[in-house]
This record gives structure tokens, C-alpha cells and sequence, in this order.
């Protein structure tokens, strides 16, 4: 009786994997490296970009911007093993409303409504969330990685609150 219940049990799980089909497969590369610059401004110490107090009346319909700062992100002490190689920046963060081309204002009393951050890099092309920016060339010692941050409008002046818009994104250095 047992011998049975061990074949049925063993019969149904072959059928079961067998009966499931794949649609795709994802191959995952990347690497990891000793070869690295290092962030002046870790998790911990983050890099503070004032974007300051714009009137809402500054945006009359959606995608409309406002604010562009410039902010800097600094690398030391790169190894000469990155002398004429290439960075790109990939950031995380909360994107508004599913758009990874915006981020999300952090959720906090009286939040503006319908207005995110909007980053750009050094080719003034806008940066989506969780891609790689243009690439910056590295050289031995220090590199400066420019960037632009701005408000950006999600919807017309009408429906657009003020109040307290700040945002927190993370980011990884990705050297090719």
C-alpha cells in the first residue's frame, strides 16, 4: 500500500511539472568589482539638492517644469584600473503614479499634490528610475557626475496643491 502511495505521489508530480509551460527566459549578467571610486556621499550622508519655494501658479499644465538645480555627484580615489572607462548612475526611488520618469514627493503632512521630481543628466536627457544615465567618462583620482533636478507637473495649474514637496532617491554607481 505504501509502495503504491509513494508511485501515485511521485506519478503527480511529474504530470504537475510537467503540465507547466514556459513563456520566456531572463538570463542575468553583470559582475563584481574591487575597482571602484569611492561616493563622497554615501547612504548615511546624503547629498542635499535645495530646489527652494516655487509658485504653483509656475506650472499651467501637465509636464510643465519648474526649479532646474544642478547638483553634483562626487567620486574619489578612483583606481587607475577606470582611467578612460565609463559611469552611469541608476536611481531608486518611489516613481509617481507608475511613471519611472518622475519621482514620488514623500508622503507627509499637507504634500503638494500633482507634482514630482524630474531628473536629467549631463546630455540634459531625462533619467527613468531604475536605468543607467548617459555614461560619464572616468579618469584616474576624482570625477564629477552633473546632474538636473526640477519640479514637474503632473497635471494642469488647476489641480496642483501646494504644500511640502521633498523626495529621497538612492543611487548606484555602474561602471563599465
Amino acid at each position: 500500500m505504501k509502495k503504491n502511495l509513494i508511485a501515485v505521489a511521485l506519478v503527480a508530480g511529474i504530470c504537475s511539472t510537467a503540465a507547466m509551460a514556459d513563456d520566456g527566459e531572463i538570463k542575468f549578467v553583470g559582475a563584481i568589482t574591487d575597482d571602484a571610486c569611492t561616493v563622497v556621499n554615501p547612504v548615511g550622508t546624503p547629498l542635499t539638492v535645495t530646489l527652494g519655494t516655487v509658485s504653483r501658479s509656475s506650472f499651467t499644465s501637465s509636464g510643465d517644469t519648474a526649479s532646474p538645480t544642478q547638483f553634483t555627484i562626487k567620486l574619489t580615489g578612483c583606481p587607475a584600473a577606470l582611467n578612460g572607462k565609463t559611469a552611469q548612475v541608476k536611481f531608486d526611488g518611489l516613481a509617481l503614479d507608475g511613471d519611472n520618469k518622475v519621482l514620488a514627493l514623500t508622503q507627509e503632512a499637507g504634500v503638494a499634490k500633482n507634482v514630482g521630481i524630474q531628473l536629467s543628466d549631463s546630455t540634459n536627457a531625462v533619467v527613468s528610475l531604475f536605468e543607467p544615465s548617459s555614461a560619464y567618462a572616468l579618469k584616474t583620482g576624482d570625477n564629477t557626475l552633473d546632474f538636473v533636478a526640477r519640479y514637474y507637473a503632473t497635471a494642469n495649474n488647476a489641480a496642483i496643491t501646494a504644500g511640502p514637496a521633498n523626495s529621497t532617491a538612492t543611487f548606484n554607481i555602474i561602471y563599465n
